[in-house]
């Protein structure tokens, strides 16, 4: 019975061909393999020669031999290299069989076999590599069939399952698993055949015989085909990830914990009050980490001592024997509302290890759940059932004497609730929330209080609570306070990840709690000092109307650094300053102070904007330098730290102070204001009936910063004018971005009211300044420019006359000014400066007098040598005349000019009573 080979058979693989050879030696049929194999057709190879057509030229002699043997009935066997017919054919070798044949008319001729040596080679080659793969991988190789039984299956996977490989076959994947698991791989192997679609990572659960334990497996399915395409079946690829599984739930378990931990970090320490950091706590514990847990703070640290007792310099027991006072200040609880009657007839005696003291006015209860109440004589213990009533339970612990309360349901609470047992008297059961108490000295709480460790507690006789920490909670060596975790029944006990867990929310609680004291501590002593470094008063200057506002944060946020502030300056010119330190807190204020009293150092030098910037970058670099005020070379001193010490210092984040600032000089005779600014907010000028205007002012690097020069800008302001300069916290905060709250200023400025005071009052109403996020200080100026008549301006030309012109010029002008008291000294005191111009200065020299509140008197010349005064000796005929002008003057000085410099001295006003005659021991002191 004849049976053809199906499609996928080995000659799928095997490159074979035939050819027949006639009685002449030339081809006589050709096959359409043969066709396929050497690339040529039969009627171009029909007739030819083989040798001829498809030996190389130099195997063609040995080739006709050999063609002619086979012809005379000899067979042969051989690799035979060929080539494909045209120029720049293919090479290749072949391993012909020939044998002697007959023809119809009793003729000798030949069939010859051919076969592609190099499809045999690679067909051996990858036989060896799979027998390698398959039989050497460290995973289990698995091949089904189309009827889902094994066909085959390496020795790994014969190790796993027992038996020899051989033996495996025709067995179905029932054999291997349970039926749950084996119906879901039947189904994906099915489906794999079915569809082509390989399936990767298929998790399989299952024992292996001879094990216990059950594994895991994962496995990857793929549907094999024919040469041909044909699927023959489905291979497997199976790995023992059980390991995995094992280290993935481990992983699992830390990232649950790191997100507790997370969520820690993000839920404790949002607010600066103590008790409500405690509950929080305890939100982010129960029921994530336990079922019970409670939260007890020393009393004194609630009280506001300076340090609690459990600081290690300090930590004691109080005489009575048991742990200093303690505040129960929060209680969670998960567990269900009532509590298993089998344990209300036997608890053990610890329970009244806790020793409440009495606070008077106590007694209320303190709700912490719905129908659950705490106060007195709710303790449990013998004799008392707590299942009795809804929302009663055990505290954490509470077997152990030392649980957070008498028990609550599903709730949380903290208050201030009481025992009314006597100091030192044991209670009937744990405190209650708000209750003031004590642990006795060798009970496990307070064994935790005084070594800084956490403590297990065992869990109670019948087993409801099984596993507790006693926790303290250690903050920067000190400690503040114990939390209790507790696990009930139908829970996990404690394990060692959970004793590492437990100790970290402890310990970031502690140091929210710690850091709560310590920013009230210091929240207050900042804002003290910061409020006593702001200008006393209502400032006042010449051609200004002033008007300033500070407001200081809210009490959650730390006291920042805003100041203004507003200097006196020679020629009756006023300096306007606002500044910013970033940061909070004490150093902030701190360092505001410093830098405010280096601006006002600054201003009395009398330097230009940007040199008071200049330098004032230079103090703010030096502020956060351990010793900045000393000098580079070690010999102390007052100098100014040196770039190179600031290029060779690490720079400490924690210690950089920046700040920004805008610095302006308005002189009221040009009514003209010069501006600098370090990073701070432009300034906003309103002229009358105009709208308000945001001033060009180069911003430049913020304070500390350095390494950049700072510009100036000189505006000319109009009568009436109105300048207003202020802190980030005028306009902008988390609802109201920057841009919104400048155009609201602009808004709040546009009709000035008449009273400076009442813009300010509309300003601050009319902006979002409640929000508290950070302090405000605004400051307000109107241009009220000297007037022309109290102002006397003169040019003299340098001759010697020139001082006697400027007498009679300054006569002339008191006299008109009724200023007659202040003629004699006037005078004296201009013919000692136009002399000193003329002597040693240079150009053209300028007298002006001023008056306002007080008189001035300047005189300008193109000289830059600065006069200083000195003390005259016996035998000199000069050098008495500046220490005459600062002997009959208020003030007198000297500053830098564009063009020279200026001298000054300044007079006050007669207020109608005597002058004070000079002793003689001051007039003798000019000698």
């Amino acid at each position: 019975m004849w049976q053809s080979s199906p499609p996928g058979s080995i000659y799928d693989y095997i490159r074979v061909a035939s050819f027949s050879i006639g009685p002449d030696g030339l081809i006589e049929q050709w096959s359409r393999r043969a066709a396929g194999l050497f690339g040529v057709p039969a009627h171009e190879a029909l007739g030819k020669d083989p040798v001829e057509a498809f030996m190389p030229g130099e195997l063609r002699r040995d080739g006709h031999r050999r063609i002619g043997e086979v012809l005379d009935g000899k067979e042969w066997t051989g690799l035979v290299p060929f080539r494909m017919p045209g120029e720049g054919a293919l090479h290749g070798l072949a391993e012909i069989y020939v044998m002697p044949s007959e023809t119809a008319t009793g003729e000798r001729a030949a069939v010859c076999i051919v076969v592609d040596v190099r499809a045999l080679r690679g067909i051996e080659t990858d036989l060896a590599a799979s027998q390698a793969i398959f039989g050497q991988s460290p995973f289990g190789f698995v091949l089904f069939g189309t009827d889902f039984t094994v066909l085959r299956a390496n020795q790994r996977f014969a190790t796993v399952f027992g038996g020899r490989a051989d033996d495996h076959r025709g067995r179905t994947v029932h054999d291997y698993l349970a039926g749950t698991e084996a119906d879901r791989l039947a189904a994906t192997l099915s489906r794999v055949l079915t569809t082509g679609e390989a399936v990767t990572d298929l998790q399989l659960v299952g024992t292996a015989p001879g094990e216990p334990e059950r594994r895991h497996w994962s496995m990857n399915l793929y549907r094999v085909h024919s040469g041909s395409g044909r699927p023959i079946g489905i291979a497997g690829i199976a790995t023992d990830v059980t390991r995995r599984h094992i280290a993935a739930r481990e992983a699992a378990s830390a990232r649950r914990n790191l997100a507790l931990l997370n969520e820690a970090s993000a839920r404790i320490g949002n607010s600066l009050d103590l008790e409500t950091t405690a509950r929080e706590l305890l939100d982010v514990a129960v029921p994530g980490f336990c079922d019970l847990a409670s939260v007890d703070l020393y009393q004194s640290l609630l009280t506001g001592e300076e340090a609690p007792p459990g600081s290690w310099s300090s930590l004691r027991q109080e005489s009575v024997g048991g742990s200093a006072e303690l505040r129960r200040v929060a209680f969670a609880s998960a567990v269900s509302d009532a509590m298993p009657d089998a344990m209300s007839d036997v608890m053990p005696d610890a329970m009244s290890d806790v020793m409440p003291d009495a606070m008077p006015g106590s007694g209320s209860g303190t709700a912490i759940g719905p129908g659950t109440a705490i106060g007195p004589g709710t303790a449990i213990g013998p004799g008392h059932d707590p299942g009795r009533g809804p929302g009663r339970g055990p505290g954490p612990g509470a077997a152990a004497g030392y649980g957070p309360g008498p028990g609550a349901g599903h709730g949380r609470g903290a208050g201030h609730g009481g025992d009314d047992a006597s100091l030192g008297q044991p209670a009937a059961g744990p405190p209650s929330l708000g209750a003031v108490h004590r642990y006795p000295f060798n009970s496990p709480c307070a064994i935790a209080l005084r070594t800084g460790h956490i403590e297990d507690v065992p869990g109670d006789d019948r087993g409801f609570v099984q596993s507790t920490f006693a926790v303290p909670m250690v903050a920067h060596d000190t400690v503040v306070g114990l939390v209790q975790f507790s696990r009930t029944k139908g829970s996990e006990p404690f394990g060692e990840r959970d004793r590492a867990l437990a100790t970290e929310l402890a310990a970031r609680a502690a140091v929210c709690i710690d850091n709560a004291r310590l920013y009230r501590r210091e929240h207050e002593r900042a804002l003290i000092l910061q409020r006593s470094l702001l200008p006393p008063g209502d400032p006042e200057a010449a051609g200004l109307d002033i008007a300033c506002r500070y407001l200081p944060g809210n009490t959650a946020t730390e006291v920042g650094g805003d100041w203004f502030d507003v200097i006196e300056l020679p020629g009756h010119r006023t300096a306007l300053v606002v500044g910013d330190v970033m940061g909070r807190g004490l150093r902030a204020a701190v360092a505001m102070g410093e830098l405010r009293t280096a601006v006002r150092t600054l201003a009395l030098l009398d330097l230009e904007p940007a040199e008071v910037l200049s330098a004032l970058d230079e103090v703010a670099r030096g502020l956060g330098t351990p010793g900045g005020s000393t000098s580079s070379d070690g010999t102390g001193g007052a100098q100014w730290p040196s770039r190179a010490a600031h290029k060779s210092r690490e720079a400490d984040l924690s210690e950089v102070y920046l700040a920004t600032c805008i610095y302006a000089v308005y002189d009221p005779v040009t009514r003209r204001c010069t501006f600098a600014n370090a990073g701070h907010l432009p300034p906003v000028v309103v002229e009358p009936g105009e709208p308000a205007l945001l001033l060009d002012v180069p911003p430049g690097m913020p304070l500390g910063v350095g390494g950049e020069p700072f510009e100036e800008v000189e505006v000319e302001l109009k009568e009436g004018a109105l300048l207003t300069l202020y802190t980030d916290g005028l306009v902008e905060s988390r609802d109201h971005p920057l841009d919104e709250g400048l155009e609201a200023l602009r808004g709040a400025l546009v009709e000035p009211a008449p009273l400076l005071e009442d813009v300010c009052d509309r300003v601050l109403s009319t902006l979002d300044t409640r929000h508290g996020e950070d302090d405000i200080a605004l400051l307000m100026a109107r241009i009220q420019g000297l007037p022309t008549g109290a102002v006397g301006d003169w040019r003299l030309p340098r001759e010697p006359r020139s001082v006697g012109r400027a007498r009679e010029l300054a006569r002339g002008q008191l006299l008109a000014w009724d200023l007659d008291d202040l003629v004699d000294t006037t005078e004296l005191l201009v013919s000692e400066l136009v002399t000193n111009a003329l002597r040693y200065g240079e150009g053209e020299i300028r007298l002006r007098l001023l008056r306002d509140r007080t008189l001035v008197c300047e005189v300008w010349d193109a000289g830059l040598v600065q006069p200083r005064r000195r003390r005259a000796h016996d035998t000199d005929e000069g050098g008495r005349g500046l220490q005459l002008v600062g002997l009959l003057s208020a003030a007198w000085g000297a500053r830098r000019t564009p063009r020279g410099k200026t001298v000054w001295f300044e007079l006050p006003l007669p207020d109608g009573r005597p002058a004070a005659e000079r002793t003689v021991e001051e007039l003798l002191s000019m000698f």
